[in-house]
């Protein structure tokens, strides 16, 4: 599984982490995480994501 990056603040969702803090269990693949999640951090949506390389 692909991880993620916040373009906003660069936290970065890492699938084998999850954010259980926000309901997402380890595991959970970033196109498995409901729309409306979002960043942990700065609090932008999913669309502000980029796949990390």
């Amino acid at each position: 599984m692909k991880s993620y990056i916040c373009d906003v603040c660069g936290y970065v969702y890492d699938p084998a982490i999850g954010d259980e803090d926000n309901g997402i269990a380890p595991g959970t693949s970033f196109e498995d995480i409901p729309e409306d999640w979002v960043c942990p951090l700065c609090g932008v949506g999913k669309d502000q994501f980029s796949e990390v390389e």
